[in-house]
């Protein structure tokens, strides 16, 4: 609504009306980024982007933890037969099976939590896409004149 249709001491109290832009209307390929503030001239737009990179970090710490745990355990091949009755091949031992547990359970959860960003990312772009065509669609329609 302008300003213009109203009177003269109510245009002094609201001023402008705010304006607002949605991402993309304009065609000009793609919002910025989320600003809110008052004055924030930015578009709104959400992305699967930042859920699909932390799905293939999951992805990526899975398979590095995995190649970790295989390495450790190369390395560690013969060292308890070839140290039998030092207390230092113990304590190895212990800081070994420690560090199993660990790395296993980085793997484990990556390998749960993957998955799921990813389905986290499809849902974004799915929306993302419904929101276009609702939008385009809208844009489109042409209303009649009088």
């Amino acid at each position: 609504m302008s300003t213009e249709a109203l009177p003269p001491r109510w245009q002094e109290v609201f001023g402008e009306p705010a304006g607002m832009r949605l991402a993309s209307a304009d065609g000009g390929g793609g919002g910025g980024g989320g600003g809110g503030g008052q004055g924030d001239d930015k578009d709104l737009a959400i992305s699967g982007g930042p859920w699909s990179k932390a799905a293939a970090a999951a992805g990526d710490l899975r398979i590095s933890t995995a190649s970790a745990l295989g390495t450790m355990a190369a390395a560690h091949e013969g060292v308890a037969a070839g140290t039998a009755g030092f207390e230092a091949t113990a304590a190895l031992a212990t800081v070994r099976t420690s560090w199993e547990k660990r790395l296993g359970a980085v793997r484990d959860e990556c390998d749960a939590l993957r998955p799921e960003l990813l389905s986290v990312a499809r849902g974004i772009g799915e929306v993302n896409e419904q929101n276009r065509v609702s939008f385009t669609q809208l844009i489109t329609k042409k209303e009649p004149t009088p």
